[in-house]
């Protein structure tokens, strides 16, 4: 050792030579950011999700678009509404006339006259009755013969037939009646004239062709998206999830739901048995009763409006989840499903 010394003595310039401070710092640096990144990916939670896109919808079929259809055939005399008009239950929306202005007037008459006619045929049905009573008395003293008395019993049977013609042939006028006059078409329910379909007085129109299109007022929204056929077995039923509108501001860390600005809680309320065409599972997401975030009102969230969903899934660290994404793995199995395969 003393010998080495001695010889390093004479190398001055080696002695001279010392490592600059600016490489002790960036060694530093670097190593505590080794350390940082691995602390980060072994200790930093993720919360795996299942991404999808979807519209909002509704569960009640009465809220989702619907046609209004022409009751009678005729020609459009009147339209009340106009595209975008709101309009509420009862409101009258257009009003049809027959090609004869004076159908209604005739079917009434033919009404009246049948009315009369069905009084006529009762009132013989009773004297018919009346008659047969008193055959029937006769026959029984003797005084009448057989033939008297079963002719009686045939008047009584045509005179009741003719009543139940008259009555048959009256309901079927007040049918038509009824139906031509249901000429003024109205609002189902609360909502909006989307478009109108038909002409005006020009235009001729059967009865069920579509005059408009109709978008109810929608009160139970849902959203309807799609997952994958790979990640819908860990999809269920009370699943929490995430929901960004589009055309709402948001900035979405769907591994860190909590520190997300712009999107509102949701649950998982059903998950279809069944594939689409395309191999997607079509799943079912409500507002989150239990959260204190509402969704945005109507107007931000219209019926069919573009979101996108995170179902939250099972807590990992960072790296894992890395590591799984790199490999195109499954997400974790909730921890009771796993469970209960190894039960079984």
């Amino acid at each position: 050792m003393a010998r080495l010394e001695q010889d390093m003595a004479h190398f001055t310039a080696l002695r001279d030579v010392k490592t600059p401070e600016i490489f002790r710092t960036v060694f530093v640096m670097v190593l505590l950011a080794i350390l940082g990144s691995i602390a980060f990916l072994v200790f930093v939670p993720w919360v795996q999700t299942i991404g999808g896109r979807g519209v909002v919808t509704t569960l009640n079929p009465n809220e989702r678009q619907q046609e209004i259809n022409a009751l009678v055939s005729g020609r459009i005399v009147e339209w009340f509404v106009r595209d975008g008009s709101r309009v509420e239950k009862g409101d009258p929306i257009a009003r049809i006339a027959d090609i004869d202005p004076l159908l209604v007037q005739r079917l009434e008459a033919e009404q009246a006259q049948l009315e009369i006619q069905i009084q006529s045929a009762r009132s013989a049905q009773a004297t018919a009755e009346i008659d047969l009573q008193r055959m029937a008395e006769l026959f029984a003293a003797g005084l009448s013969a057989r033939r008297d008395y079963e002719q009686a019993q045939i008047r009584v049977e045509e005179m009741r037939g003719r009543v139940a013609a008259a009555e048959a042939n009256l309901v079927r006028a007040q049918t038509n009646l009824a139906r031509q006059s249901e000429q003024l078409v109205t609002a189902p329910r609360d909502g909006f004239i989307q478009s109108i379909n038909a002409g005006d007085t020009a235009t001729y129109v059967n009865a069920g062709q579509v005059l408009a299109t109709f978008v109810p007022e929608v009160h139970g929204r849902v959203i309807e998206v799609f997952v994958d056929g790979r990640d819908v077995a860990l999809v269920e039923a009370g699943e929490k999830a995430r929901i960004e509108f589009e055309g709402w501001p948001a900035v979405q860390f769907s591994g860190w739901p909590s520190v997300a600005i712009g999107t509102f809680p949701a649950v998982v309320t059903t998950v279809d048995q069944v594939a689409q065409p395309d191999g997607r599972f079509r799943v079912l997401i409500a507002e989150d009763p239990d959260a204190d975030q509402p969704w945005p009102e109507d107007r931000y969230s219209r019926f069919g409006t573009v979101v996108r969903s995170w179902i939250l899934l099972e807590t990992v660290p960072v790296g894992y989840e890395i590591w799984r994404q790199l490999n195109n793995f499954p997400p974790e199995l909730p921890a009771a499903a796993g469970a209960a395969e190894q039960g079984t």
